[in-house]
């Protein structure tokens, strides 16, 4: 049994963040509701081109990512039949999700006040930019400026005299981890509603999760007073410790070591690159002396693992008691036996996804495909009691799809 089977979801949300919370739930086992627009869908839908990445067809990754294992009702909740149909779902469900803006809420009738006069004990959780106080939080925001520019990951990341700042590795990249974030919060809210019988309103923002990502930096920030400055590309990335950085191979890949006790595995790394006498060399004899003697040691070192690919170096380094890694692109990634190995890329529908990270009891969730649009909606409004004569005046209404 999935830790969240039984649990009822309703999402009332839009493209990815707050949706990919919701997947992550579906993940644990809750029956997610996606709810869309009865005409439009989730604009999300419509994604094509993400960068240089075009998909033509269906099943579409730019939907699959953050909708898989849902249903979907297409639902016009601006009008009175519409209305009751969201009520009457909103009292059958453990949550309401949302990434609506306050605005927006009001406007439909589904903020805290209005839901919670439905189903007084229903959690509701919210997704924003912004954050749910202060001058901004009626403001929306992609992950793009919310979390990865005001955040100050664009910022540490991008080296001094570079022409504009470092872009997002991939899309939706802040939004997946802020999703992650607010289903933890989620799961959270609803043990303490299991003791205490109290729901709780759930907010996680965009500007949040960044903050909390950049939390070790920012302590270091605000208490040397300066701000992170991200280091020369191509630079070595220690300046006491040549275990400690990243090195290209042969065939213009890079390894990333992080050895952080050098003098602990200076000899046997020295092994491992059939250099043994450098283990002897007196400039690098101490701790203290490799510390001293860095740029030396990185000097010799790029020189050796310039010698060989990095498939060579891995099945070499295989060994290495200390920590070390390939740095591998995004397809690289979906071939890593490791990654295999713990099924953190797993089948759902036609496409392979990135399973959300957390296992119970040592396996892997179940994906299951998104759901195409409002390909559920005669289902679940036979689940809500309503029969064929009611469905179809709805459809006529155009309060359903």
């Amino acid at each position: 049994m999935r830790p969240l089977e039984g649990i009822r979801v309703l999402e009332v949300a839009m493209y990815g963040f707050v949706p990919s919370a919701g997947a992550v739930l579906a993940d644990w086992g809750a029956d997610v509701i996606k709810v869309e627009h009865a005409v439009t869908g989730d604009p999300q839908r419509g994604l094509r081109q993400t960068g240089t990445f075009k998909v033509e067809g269906d099943p579409n990754p730019n939907v699959e990512h953050a909708n898989r294992g849902k249903r979907s009702i297409g639902l016009d909740m601006s009008k009175p039949e519409g209305r009751e149909v969201l009520h009457d779902l909103i009292r059958q469900a453990d949550v309401f999700l949302t990434s609506f803006l306050p605005q927006g809420r009001r406007k439909l009738g589904f903020d805290v006040d209005d839901v919670r006069a439905v189903n007084p004990r229903i959690i509701y959780a919210r997704g924003s930019a912004l954050g749910p106080r202060g001058a901004e939080s009626e403001k929306g925001g992609y992950d793009s400026t919310a979390f990865w520019a005001r955040a100050g990951i664009a910022a540490s990341l991008t080296p001094k005299g570079t022409d504009g700042v470092v872009n997002p590795p991939v899309p939706a990249f802040g939004d997946t981890i802020s999703g992650t974030n607010l289903a933890g919060g989620i799961a959270a809210a609803l043990l303490k509603r299991e003791r205490t019988g109290e729901p709780s309103i759930v907010d996680v923002s965009l500007l949040g999760s960044g903050v909390w990502a950049m939390g070790h930096g920012i302590a270091l920030s605000l208490h040397l007073d300066k701000p992170f400055v991200a280091a020369v590309l191509g630079g070595h990335g220690s300046p006491t410790n040549p275990l400690s950085g990243i090195y290209t191979t042969s065939d213009g890949y890079h390894l990333t070591l992080a050895l952080l006790q050098p003098g602990k595995f200076w000899a046997e790394f020295c092994r491992h690159i059939d250099r043994p006498e450098l283990a002897e060399d007196p400039r690098f004899a101490t701790v203290e002396l490799i510390g001293a003697n860095t740029e030396e040691a990185v000097k010799i070192l790029r020189e050796v693992i310039a010698t060989r690919t990095l498939a060579q170096w891995s099945e070499r380094f295989a060994t290495l008691s200390g920590p070390w890694a390939p740095v591998q692109d995004s397809l690289q990634v979906a071939g890593d036996a490791q990654v295999r190995a713990n099924e953190y890329v797993l089948q759902a529908g036609e496409l392979e996804l990135a399973a959300s990270p957390v296992q119970f009891d040592v396996s892997a969730p179940q994906l299951g495909p998104a759901p195409e649009f409002a390909a559920q909606t005669e289902e679940i409004l036979q689940e809500l009691g309503l029969d064929w004569d009611r469905i179809i005046a709805l459809k006529a209404a155009g309060a359903v799809t």
